[in-house]
């Protein structure tokens, strides 16, 4: 059952006709997708498995080295996925690393595990990042070394709070895929529901707030940071920026809409952000990028 009140938020932020799609977008069972770990393997190989396999699948249009599969089957008793070759993780989850544009340089995931962005961070360097993760939750710490021993990454890991992080650090890119209220996530064919509440996005905003002041205070000047969340609410997303926007704090980076044109999106209060409109191959999903002001 959808909370009455998540239903007057969202009509209240996108009218009715888009609610209702975004209500749509709950009841839709979502379509498997995996990124191919090409410090491993690529893409042919992969293709040539999962043709031997019996496994239908389709290109996505924006990334050359993800794939929708048509079903699961038994793409998880496969050597590819045991061996670390391919990576389960949703389409959405995978736009703020490319967004962020990773190269030889010092970067910092500021809440990483399980670690599907940390070791996409590393693939689109082509292995030359110089790769922090954090992690506070030593349960979730272990899950983000696991996967990033798995996918063959090269990253520092920390289990800390990254708000707490100490301000001599400093980082020539940031990706804060922040913790949020999951409201691009609900889904009426599982329990996530019953754990969405008023205390849940309250909650959500403050850790935000912390972590991007910390981030903008260890990432140098006039550079650049990704912030993302798995939310469509405006709360958690537009309003974080416009107060530090307010503040001259920072200033927005327009994404490239060229490069994800093909993606179903919300309209966003912030011109340049992206905000993905949850349906049957996307979670809802908000995306910006920052430049700090000198």
């Amino acid at each position: 059952m959808i909370p009455e009140f998540l239903i007057e938020l969202l009509t209240n932020q996108y009218g009715e006709y888009l609610t209702n799609e975004i209500l749509n977008g709950y009841q839709e069972k979502r379509k498997t997708t995996l990124r191919i770990n090409t410090v491993k393997t690529n893409k042919e190989n992969i293709k040539n498995i999962l043709d031997k396999e019996n496994i239908k699948y389709e290109n996505v249009p924006w990334y050359e080295d993800a794939l929708i599969l048509d079903e699961e089957k038994n793409i998880r008793e496969l050597d590819i996925y045991k061996n670390g070759e391919i990576y389960m993780q949703s389409l959405s989850s995978m736009i703020p690393p490319i967004v962020l544009e990773p190269k030889n340089e010092k970067i910092l995931d500021m809440a990483a595990s399980p670690g599907g962005k940390t070791t996409e961070i590393y693939n689109l360097s082509n292995k030359e990042a110089l790769i922090t993760a954090v992690e506070k939750n030593p349960i979730r710490a272990d899950r983000l070394k696991y996967n990033i021993n798995k996918q063959g990454t090269s990253a520092t890991i920390l289990v800390t709070d990254a708000s707490k992080l100490d301000e001599f650090f400093r980082f020539d890119k940031i990706l804060l895929d922040a913790p949020c209220s999951g409201s691009g996530t609900l889904s009426t064919l599982d329990n996530s529901l019953n754990h969405f509440n008023k205390n849940l996005i309250k909650n959500s905003v403050e850790t935000q707030q912390k972590l991007l002041n910390k981030a903008l205070q260890i990432l140098k000047p006039n550079s650049t940071m990704v912030y993302s969340t798995c939310s469509i609410l405006y709360e958690e997303n537009e309003s974080q920026l416009e107060k530090l926007i307010k503040q001259n704090k920072i200033e927005i980076i327009p994404i490239n809409e060229e490069i994800f044109k093909d993606i179903p999106k919300l309209p966003t209060k912030i011109k340049g952000t992206i905000c993905v409109l949850p349906n049957k191959l996307y979670e809802g999903f908000f995306v910006a990028k920052i430049k700090k002001h000198s």
